[in-house]
């Protein structure tokens, strides 16, 4: 078997869109597929495992490692920041294994242009119509009508960005996006560029019989 470098699957899409739903139907479509747990530093919440559901960290930690190229990106939200690090990521893809990122169009813009960036892979969801997206927000039942008019405002600029994405998916069907979804993937995974050991093994291939 042809080893292969590990890609990094950025999925990003307006709350809503189905983004979560579609990232877990892929893990557990293919066990090899991680997720990337990202390093924050606000403090843990009830039942959140440390290197599970996050890195915590400190302040000073956060910002001693986006220093030192650490972090593929970094973001500060509501006072907290927020980053994915580099070095598991890294391992990962010397394995020939893939991590998923569910991250914005910032977080996709910053691990792009990271020194990682060749191994991008960019999904970005769509919902079918806007009148279908707050539905879908209105049918969680947790948040203010106030909330959702604003999940709605950040959704339009979110959406602005479709372009700067590989690939563009239209969700108005779970299972078929999913089917998308795996057929990227597969596709990207064989790309010629991707595969590691190819070269070495077409040489082999080509001195077969060679006298």
């Amino acid at each position: 078997m042809i080893e292969r470098t590990g890609l990094m699957v950025i999925l990003s899409s307006p709350s809503g869109a189905g983004k979560s739903t579609l990232a877990r139907r892929l893990m557990d479509w293919d066990a090899g597929l991680r997720f990337s747990v990202s390093a924050t530093t606000r403090a843990p919440r009830p039942g959140e495992i440390d290197g599970e559901h996050y890195h915590f960290t400190t302040r000073d930690g956060f910002l001693r490692m986006v220093a030192e190229g650490q972090m593929l990106e970094h973001a500060e939200v509501f006072g907290n920041l927020y980053g994915s690090p580099r070095g598991p990521v890294e391992q990962a893809m010397l394995a020939g294994r893939d991590t998923l990122f569910d991250v914005d169009w910032q977080g996709g813009q910053q691990i792009r242009a990271s020194a990682l960036g060749a191994h991008v892979v960019s999904i970005f969801v769509l919902p079918p119509s806007l009148p279908e997206l707050e539905r879908r927000l209105r049918g969680r039942g947790q948040d203010s009508d106030a909330v959702i008019a604003g999940r709605m405002q950040k959704s339009r600029s979110e959406i602005s960005h479709w372009a700067e994405y590989d690939y563009v998916l239209v969700n108005d069907d779970l299972d078929q996006t999913e089917a998308r979804m795996r057929a990227i993937l597969t596709a990207e995974r064989l790309r010629r560029d991707r595969q590691a050991g190819l070269g070495a093994f077409v040489r082999d291939l080509m001195s077969e019989g060679v006298a």
